[in-house]
């Protein structure tokens, strides 16, 4: 493949690479994925996809269009290093996790800042848009939703509308079974997964 978007397409490439050697049973197993002998079934944000191995290719079940480039890296990276751990009901801030707060600028401004001045300056279209989506309503921030983002792992997404006094704010929960489950970086893409997918429906 010609590299056109480094930032995009290089780790895309690597982990590409890494998944044609993939042991498809242990990566099952390991992480609770279907896996028919030909292709691993994951549902991310409510969508099912089908990713074929040993030779990579995901396509969507519904019929709509493929995930972006780092959506699909996500994916990879979910079959080749995440694990099914069972959720203790509990909630944690991604500073609370493991590395969170070596991670915690650029999670801030990918992840957190982000979400407030996309969603608290339109606090009614993000509501549409969650419940569009089948969110679960919570009744903290001036709007809040929970979503099931892949396997058994939940995340929750509060906003708070600016007003002349304060900006807007935001805020991404996790349950307590990320911390184990994935790495901090891709917990940080957990949370730009969450925005976008709502932004799409917005």
């Amino acid at each position: 493949m010609q590299i056109e978007n480094n930032k995009e397409e290089v780790p895309f490439s690597y982990y590409e690479n890494l998944f044609k050697d993939l042991d498809p049973e242990e990566a099952a197993a390991r992480t609770g994925a279907k896996w028919d002998g030909k292709e691993f079934y994951v549902n991310l944000m409510g969508r099912e996809y089908a990713i074929s191995h040993p030779n990579y290719a995901i396509r969507a079940l519904d019929g709509g269009k493929l995930p972006p480039l780092p959506v699909q890296t996500f994916l990879l990276r979910y079959l080749l290093e995440s694990k099914a751990v069972a959720w203790a009901g509990q909630w944690k801030t991604f500073r609370e996790m493991p590395w969170g707060e070596m991670y915690i600028k650029p999670y801030t401004g990918r992840v957190l800042t982000r979400a407030a001045f996309t969603f608290g300056t339109r606090v009614a279209a993000f509501q549409a848009a969650c419940e569009k989506m089948g969110g679960m309503k919570l009744p903290h921030g001036d709007a809040g939703y929970q979503f099931n983002l892949i396997g058994d792992f939940q995340i929750q997404i509060l906003v708070w509308e600016g007003d002349e006094e304060f900006p807007p704010n935001a805020q991404v929960i996790y349950s307590d079974n990320f911390a184990d489950g994935f790495a901090a970086e891709d917990r940080v893409v957990a949370g730009d997964i969450l925005i976008s997918t709502i932004k799409s429906y917005m």
